[in-house]
């Protein structure tokens, strides 16, 4: 059933009172109402009266089951699902193993802000903390990686709860949040009265503020002083749908933009105010920018480790206007000359509106050609077309054979180098950034496929990821999902292998994945998915065409080089600006040293504080 005709249908249904039910049809009927048309899960024996009245909801048309292999893999189709649409994700998995198997997905969901209702079976409530079997307390394990979390002891309160989860994940700063409902719970039967989206509100619950005028006019008037000023935009952006602000407000500013792993498609990487990703494995281009810009502009971001290297070093000579919806990251790493705590987009809209009649005034085409040279003399390489298939090569084809796909990742080196060559727009890039979970990637192509069943949907994986949830191979074969999984295989743990190639002496401990690699063609085909295996870079771009052109579900796997590095590379301990893997380019070396505001002292040191008077530099 296609997302339109779910829709339909649901609002055909009977929308009245239905009288007496159980706790199973109440669940049912309000995610209806919650607009929820697809549910990723796999069910269990504390979850069968949830799932009983699943099947006859799936046959009133009001919305669609995915069975998926595995729990974990249900967690990320939920996850992509919810990062690709703008929705609130959803997944069902039963007691004991079947919850615990949620974790992982749920952690992921968590630390990259994604709205998702993760919905578990559970013991009767007589046995909740007898050790019953298959019981766990999922609700205290799920603690520390939701925004909330209930437990249902009276079917009563299923509407109610339903509704404040729907509104708590996906309002301010969005995230999951878990409901955990007994068994008996889901028969009991009950006068059952419906809640709307949005009219139940948990006590001390506070929507967002909008943006305080006095924040927006000292943050435009740092804007309007510097002469180096940076955009830096994170994930908080796509959240907030702000990318069309970003652009407008770069483009009225003259600032160049930088974005993190989540920010990717915020804005566009092929337009000349782009530096494109920066951190561990930015460009060279967005790392040197940081390092000397006077102003950082954080926009959704929340200055990770990986976006800043050693902190003392990270944007070491800027002033810093943070715009966040969540107050808690106001100062958490780094304190803020002018902290605007609101949603994203309405910050920038405010910003806009307040500078109308403002451009640059041309103060930032010097900074503006320094950042040209540095793009001139660092590009990111493809390398050249000579022996094995270089990853790069696979995934530079991808942007070029498929530009407008929906890209899905592993994590590892494959999705760095996914990272730096692929150009995607808002909401068309899903990746495991906070958490780094292996076998992310093939699961959320599920999700984003599901969402949008006519568009092309692109996995980037490796050898070694792919194989963490490869059993969801089942889940694209059954449903017909016509997902394209590319796996970049090297035989290795590719990132394991570079880290102990460049800080552990070339000891390569429990790296090495080619001992026992199946043949991946043939499992593929054995699952029902078409395999293909490349390994000559003669037929990449012919069969790499065919494959992706394939009406169904594809598995793609292509030999690379084996010991291929991801670079640029900014090694653990060092500042952004000491990146490895670098051409030597000493005339265009950045300066490190500044000038103190206070006393005029000149110092090289990376602290951020005057050694001679102690001010703040």
């Amino acid at each position: 059933m296609t997302v339109t005709s779910v829709s339909q249908a649901a609002s055909a249904a009977d929308q009245s009172n239905p009288g007496r039910v159980n706790g199973g049809y109440a669940l049912m009927d309000s995610l209806r109402r919650h607009g929820v048309e697809h549910i990723f899960g796999y069910p269990g024996g504390a979850i069968l009266p949830i799932y009983d009245e699943l099947h006859k909801a799936e046959s009133r048309g009001w919305l669609k089951h995915i069975l998926v292999r595995h729990e974990q893999g249900g967690t990320h189709a939920a996850d992509a699902y919810a990062r690709a649409t703008g929705k609130v994700g959803v997944c069902f998995g039963t007691s004991g193993p079947g919850a615990t198997n949620l974790v992982t997905g749920i952690a992921t969901a968590h630390m990259d802000s994604v709205p998702m209702v993760v919905i578990t079976g559970q013991v009767p409530r007589a046995a909740i903390g007898t050790d019953a079997f298959q019981e766990t307390d999922i609700f205290g394990i799920t603690l520390p990686i939701v925004k909330h979390s209930w437990v249902v002891r009276d079917p009563r309160d299923i509407a109610r709860i339903v509704a404040e989860a729907f509104l708590i994940a996906s309002t301010g700063r969005p995230g999951p949040v878990l409901i955990d409902v007994p068994k008996d719970v889901g028969v009991e039967e009950f006068d059952y009265t419906p809640v709307e989206p949005g009219t139940a509100v948990p006590a001390g619950f506070q929507l967002p503020t909008a943006p305080q005028g006095s924040d927006v006019e000292a943050a435009l008037e740092l804007i309007r002083q510097a002469r180096r000023p940076l955009l830096y935009v994170g994930g908080g952006a796509i959240s907030s749908g702000a990318h069309a602000a970003v652009h407008e407000l770069a483009e009225r500013f003259r600032l160049p933009v930088t974005t993190t792993l989540m920010g990717k498609g915020a804005f566009d990487e092929l337009h000349p105010l782009s530096v494109g990703m920066l951190g561990m494995h930015g460009t060279a281009y967005a790392n040197f920018a940081v390092t000397e810009c006077d102003l950082l502009i954080a926009a959704g971001a929340r200055f990770d480790d990986r976006v800043t290297g050693r902190l003392d070093g990270f944007a070491p000579r800027a002033q810093v206007i943070h715009i966040d919806i969540d107050a808690a990251e106001m100062g958490k790493t780094r304190i803020p000359d002018v902290p605007v705590v609101a949603d994203v987009k309405l910050a920038l809209e405010a910003m806009l509106a307040a500078s109308r009649q403002e451009n640059s005034g041309g103060r930032t085409e010097a900074w503006l050609e320094r950042i040209a040279q540095w793009k001139t003399h660092y590009p990111l390489v493809v390398p050249a077309p000579e022996g094995e298939i270089a990853p790069q090569e696979v995934v530079a084809m991808l942007q070029e054979l498929s530009p407008k796909a929906f890209y899905t990742t592993d994590v590892g080196q494959h999705q760095m180098w996914a990272a730096q060559f692929l150009h995607t727009g808002p909401r068309r890039w899903v990746s495991s950034a906070g958490l780094g979970t292996m076998g992310f990637g093939m699961p959320a192509a599920m999700g984003v496929q599901t969402a949008y069943p006519q568009e092309a949907v692109i996995c980037v994986a490796g050898d070694a990821s792919i194989l963490m949830n490869i059993q969801e191979l089942g889940t694209l074969s059954q449903y017909h999902l016509p997902v394209k999984v590319v796996v970049l295989n090297n035989g290795w743990q590719g990132m394991v292998r570079q880290w102990q190639e460049s800080f552990y002496g070339e000891r390569y401990s429990a790296s090495e994945m080619t001992g026992g690699m199946p043949n991946f063609p043939a499992l593929a085909e054995a699952f029902g998915v078409k395999g293909v295996q490349i390994s000559e870079r003669s037929e990449l771009r012919s069969r790499l065409a065919e494959a992706l052109a394939h009406p169904g579900p594809a598995f793609i796997e292509v030999k690379v080089r084996r010991n291929e590095n991801c670079y640029p590379m900014v090694p653990p301990g060092a500042s952004n600006a000491q990146m490895v893997g670098l051409p030597s380019h000493p005339e265009l070396a950045i300066d490190t040293t500044r000038e103190c505001h206070s006393c005029h002292h000149t110092t090289s040191s990376s602290s951020l504080y005057c050694p001679n008077c102690g001010a703040k530099l």
